[in-house]
C-alpha cells in the first residue's frame, strides 16, 4: 500500500520520464504496486483487502437488529451471526460493524450525538448561562476535601465569563457565587439559564423552586431551564468550563490560597478571555467590544440576604480563619468545632458552637485581607488563661523513685478483695494462744 505522498511522488516521477522499475527502485516498492496505483486501479490509502469481504452478507441483517436494539451487545450479535454462517473472528465483526456505522444513536441516551443541532440566536443583553464545575484535588490547605467548586456565569452574546470559587454547592453558596459573578460581569441580563440543578429547580419537572424563586425576583431575572438532555443548550458557558479547567486550574500552584486562587483567575479572565476574538455583522471583535452592546442592568446595592455557615476549626489561639481574615472566640473553645455564620449583606459574621449558641460577633473584614480581629474581652480571657497555665516547677526526673502512694496500695487492695490496705499490709500475731499451749510443759522430767 502506498501512502498519499508516496503516490503524489509516483506521478509526478512518471510525468518526468521515469521508469517505473526506476520509480519502484526509489520509493523502495514493487512494480506492480506501482503500475497499479499509476494505472489508477488502487487507491492510496487503502489497504487492498486480502480476500472477499466476509461480512457483506450479514449486513442487512446486522443492520436490521441494530435498528430494532440499539443497545444489543455486539457479542450478542456475533453470536447470532455465526449461527447464520459467519466464520470471521469477533474483532473482525466488530470492527466492520464501526467502520460501516451500522449501529445509531439512540436519541434519549445519546442527544447530541447524531443530530443536527440549530445555531441559537443570543441578542445582546438577553442570557445569563450558568454552570457549576467540579475542578478535582484542591490544595489540601483549603480543607475543602476532593473537589473545589467553580460556579461560572458567561454572557451569551459577547461570550464575556467569570467565576466564582465556592466550597459547597448548596444554595447559600449558590446565591454567594451569582453575586460575586453578576458584579464580576458588570451587570444582569434579562435572564438567567441553568441546567437542572437541584438548588435552582425540580430537576424532574423543571419547575422553579419556591426558595430560589425569591432570589430571582429579587435580582429581576427570569429563569430559564434547559431542557432534560441537552447539554449544547448552554454551550457558551460548556466552552467557558473547558478553557477555566485546562487553561487555569491546571497550572495552579499547590500553595495557593483561596483568596489568591480566585484573584488569579479574575486575572486570567481580564487578560486572556476578553482579549478573544468573535465574529459579528461589521466582522471580528474581541469579547470586550462586545460586551458594550450587552445593556446590562445594575444589580441591587446589597446581595440577596442567603445565610452562610460553615464549620471552622478553632486554633490554639483561639481564632478562627474565615476568608482569609481571622477571628476571635473566648478560649475555651480552643481546638474545638464552631459554626460561622454570615447573611450576605450584613457587615458583622456570628460564631456559635455546636449547640447553636452564639459566642462571638465581628465586624467582617474584607476578604483576603488577612487581619486579625480581636474582641478584647477574648484577649484579656486568652491571656488570664495562659497565665493560669504557666508553672515555674522543675520538670520531672526521668529516673526518679516514686512507689506506689496512699490512693494506688488502696485502689489495689480493692482490687485483691480486702477494703482495709492496713490489714491487707500488716500481720498482727496473738501471744497469748502460745502462752496456753505451753503451760504444764516447761518442767523437766
Amino acid at each position: 500500500m502506498l501512502t498519499r505522498e508516496e503516490d503524489i511522488d509516483a506521478h509526478a516521477l512518471r510525468r518526468q520520464g521515469w521508469t517505473i522499475s526506476a520509480i519502484a527502485r526509489h520509493l523502495g516498492r514493487d512494480r506492480k504496486t506501482i503500475r497499479a496505483y499509476l494505472d489508477d486501479e488502487r487507491v492510496p490509502g487503502v489497504r487492498k483487502p486480502a480476500g472477499p469481504d466476509g461480512f457483506e452478507p450479514f449486513v442487512a441483517y446486522v443492520s436490521a437488529r441494530l435498528a430494532e436494539d440499539p443497545h444489543l451487545l455486539a457479542l450478542t450479535l456475533f453470536e447470532e451471526v455465526v449461527d447464520l454462517g459467519y466464520e470471521r473472528s469477533y474483532p473482525t465483526f466488530t470492527k466492520a460493524i464501526r467502520v460501516r456505522g451500522l449501529r445509531p444513536a439512540c436519541e434519549p441516551c445519546r442527544p447530541g450525538k447524531g443530530r443536527p443541532v440549530a445555531v441559537i440566536e443570543h441578542p445582546p443583553g438577553e442570557e445569563t448561562q450558568w454552570d457549576w464545575l467540579e475542578l478535582p484535588d484542591p490544595p489540601t490547605s483549603w480543607g475543602w476535601g476532593a473537589n473545589a467548586h467553580l460556579l461560572v456565569g458567561s454572557l451569551a452574546h459577547s461570550g464575556k465569563w467569570r467565576g466564582t470559587l465556592a466550597a459547597f454547592e448548596d444554595q447559600p453558596h449558590l446565591v454567594d457565587a451569582l453575586d460575586r459573578t453578576t458584579r464580576a460581569l458588570g451587570g444582569l441580563t434579562r435572564a438567567w439559564r441553568f441546567d437542572r440543578m437541584t438548588t435552582v429547580c425540580n430537576p424532574g419537572t423543571g419547575r422553579v423552586s419556591a426558595s430560589f424563586a425569591g432570589v430571582a425576583k429579587y435580582y429581576g431575572v427570569a429563569v430559564k431551564i434547559c431542557p432534560a438532555r441537552r447539554g449544547n443548550r448552554k454551550g457558551v458557558v460548556e466552552k467557558a468550563n473547558h478553557t477555566a479547567a485546562q487553561r487555569w486550574w491546571r497550572t495552579l500552584a499547590n500553595d495557593t490560597t483561596v483568596e489568591d486562587a480566585q484573584a488569579s483567575l479574575d486575572r486570567f479572565c481580564a487578560a486572556r478571555t476578553d482579549i478573544r476574538l468573535r465574529p459579528s455583522p461589521t466582522g471580528k471583535v474581541t469579547v470586550a467590544a462586545l460586551v458594550a452592546a450587552e445593556r446590562l442592568a445594575p444589580p441591587p446595592l446589597l446581595p440577596y440576604p442567603a445565610l452562610l455557615e460553615a464549620a471552622r476549626t478553632v486554633s490554639a489561639q483561639a481564632l478562627v480563619a474565615w476568608r482569609g481574615n481571622f477571628y476571635s472566640v473566648p478560649p475555651e473553645l480552643a481546638r474545638t468545632v464552631v459554626a460561622v455564620r454570615h447573611r450576605l449583606g450584613e457587615p458583622w459574621i456570628d460564631i456559635a458552637t455546636g449547640t447553636g449558641i452564639v459566642v462571638a460577633r465581628h465586624q467582617l473584614a474584607p476578604d483576603g485581607a488577612g487581619v486579625v480581629v480581636r474582641d478584647h474581652g477574648h484577649v484579656v480571657a486568652l491571656n488570664q488563661a495562659a497565665l493560669a497555665a504557666f508553672t515555674t516547677a522543675p520538670p520531672h526526673r526521668r529516673k526518679q523513685r516514686i512507689p506506689p502512694g496512699p490512693e494506688a496500695l488502696a485502689a489495689a487492695a480493692a482490687l485483691r478483695g480486702n477494703p482495709d490496705p492496713a490489714t491487707a499490709s500488716t500481720a498482727v500475731v496473738d501471744l497469748s494462744s502460745y502462752e496456753h499451749a505451753a503451760r504444764g510443759r516447761n518442767t523437766l522430767t
